[in-house]
């Protein structure tokens, strides 16, 4: 098994007027109330990644290292600037399975080979309290860089670190910074070894990049502004990103990881179908058919975690004088339902074919996208103007359900105006940068309509597995009562919800937010 901790550091190099090669006192930091010396370490490191560097480009780090207190393999990946999860596994001769099927979205079906070999001299002080307690880890390390086949370029360089202690408050690294500022140290402009030695070793090759992180050539409209293809382009590409980074955490079992990944795809989705004046739908509805698969693949079991959360969030609400027969043991049973065999089901989606393949299409999409002629028009109205079209389709779908008798059509009607209130909001979210506040604002507008509808929906849901549930109970010769009052709040919360609606809606649909959106 691998162990995961995380990393805060920070990276420094000496300036022209720095003392050398070795840490400089750091006694005097505020807080410290001794530095323990622990030695020099000789540490010894090969890194990998493909051939065309798809770890390098997203930031990640997979690397084999031998000397220190903990050798052994090192999967790195970014969660903010200077924040790393550090995933361990045991010292092997190839990469661990572990390892790599983390990183298996971004490698796909590429080898993961050694690239550079990483040679350092470190020294190392502890900075500690006066109780003992390591505030933090700082180190001077004397690197030498080989570059692995490709010409064998080596690069020498010294840099410094220092690694917040466990439950340090990371406000140290400030105090402790403006003490290396002193000694003539400032930051470093590269974010890991790995990214210098690629750097100074390399040649003129491009890393391949996937998702966001993928510079789009600037294109401008006829006032010099951004184009709409630029925002869209930009959106989409943000949303690739995070599915590749919520794959990661998926395989990882991180909270809410499967949801969220599953939101990533259905944002995608709907921008390409709010944005097809600017990406050619010929070309984006077979790879859209591909995403709504997935996230349906994704969502298989997020109904019944939903009902189940709000059902056992009920029953701790009533007094256990209304708790009559074995109710709790029901839910146990529907909630056990979810959990059986989902993660094993969706781990081998992710490592499919047709997963991979879909992964390989939205990269090929964003490397040659199928623009339209409205692409090269200034982004703030052709944006505005796909906005205001979804917000037409839900203001329709609301009159709809509005008009409607209440019962099983209006329900319906309901949640077909509530996935119509989630792409508008998509659709202002995708036009934030070209057109800020009022995106902003209108994007909160939608966000309510959909989860009031969203909690209707919940409702409709919910009875619908109360009954079932309460049929299973009677035919057990089990009392239904709590299952019965349960199904009575619900339904009061589903009137609630409609007669919310209107007002909801007629704060949401203020014609000054649409009219803030024209340019």
């Amino acid at each position: 098994m691998a162990d995961t901790l995380r990393e805060i550091e920070r990276k420094y190099e000496a300036g022209p007027h720095a003392g050398g090669a070795t840490l400089p006192d750091l006694s005097r930091v505020a807080g410290v109330a001794a530095v323990s010396g622990e030695g020099t370490h000789k540490l010894d490191a090969v890194y990998y990644d493909t051939a065309d560097r798809r770890l390098a480009a997203a930031g990640i780090t997979l690397r084999r290292r031998t000397g220190g207190s903990d050798e052994g393999w090192h999967l790195k990946l970014p969660v903010a600037p200077g924040v790393r999860d550090e995933i361990r596994a045991p010292l092997s001769p190839d990469v661990p399975r572990a390892l790599a099927a983390l990183v298996r979205a971004r490698v796909r079906h590429a080898e993961l080979v050694p690239l550079v070999r990483i040679r350092s001299r470190r020294e190392i002080s502890r900075l500690l309290d006066a109780r003992g307690t390591v505030l933090a880890e700082a180190s001077a390390d004397r690197v030498r860089a080989d570059r692995l086949g490709d010409g064998g370029r080596s690069a020498r360089w010294t840099e410094f670190e220092v690694e917040l202690g466990t439950g340090t408050d990371p406000a140290f690294l400030d105090t402790v910074e403006k003490r290396l500022r002193k000694e003539g140290l400032h930051p470093s402009d590269a974010p890991s070894k790995l990214a210098r030695a690629l750097e100074e070793t390399g040649g003129k090759e491009e890393p391949k990049q996937t998702g966001a992180k993928r510079q789009e050539p600037e294109r401008k409209g006829k006032r010099g502004a951004a184009t709409a293809g630029d925002h869209v382009l930009a959106y989409l590409r943000r949303q690739a990103d995070a599915l590749l980074t919520y794959d990661t955490a998926v395989r990882r079992d991180a909270e809410d990881s499967v949801h969220q990944m599953r939101v990533a795809t259905r944002r995608l989705r709907s921008a390409f179908r709010t944005y097809g004046g600017v990406l050619d739908r010929k070309v984006t509805d077979s790879l859209g058919a591909e995403l709504k698969w997935l996230a349906e693949e994704l969502g298989a079991d997020r109904d019944r975690e939903v009902v189940a959360a709000r059902l056992q969030a009920c029953l701790a609400g009533l007094p256990v004088t209304l708790v009559l027969g074995p109710v709790r043991a029901r839910l146990r049973i529907y909630a056990a339902g979810r959990a059986r065999g989902t993660r094993k089901r969706v781990l081998a989606l992710l490592d499919g074919e047709r997963y991979l393949a879909l992964l390989d299409a939205l990269d090929a999409l964003l490397a040659d996208p199928p623009l339209r002629r409205a692409a090269a028009r200034p982004g703030p109205e052709v944006l505005a103007g796909a906005v205001l079209h979804d917000y037409e389709r839900l203001a329709g779908r609301v009159e709809t359900a509005l008009g409607t008798e209440p019962g099983p059509l209006r329900d319906t009607a309901l949640h077909e105006a509530r996935k119509a209130a989630k792409r508008a909001r998509y659709a202002a979210e995708a036009a934030v940068p070209a057109l800020g506040k009022p995106a902003k604002r209108f994007r909160s507008r939608m966000k309510e309509v959909q989860e009031l509808l969203g909690d209707h929906q919940d409702t409709v849901m919910t009875r619908t597995v109360l009954r079932a549930l309460a049929i299973r109970a009677h035919a057990a010769g089990e009392s239904t009562f709590t299952l019965g009052l349960l199904y009575g709040r619900e339904e009061r919360q589903a009137a609630q919800d409609e007669r919310d609606l209107p007002d909801v809606w007629a704060k949401a649909s203020r014609k000054r937010y649409r009219a803030d959106l024209h340019p």
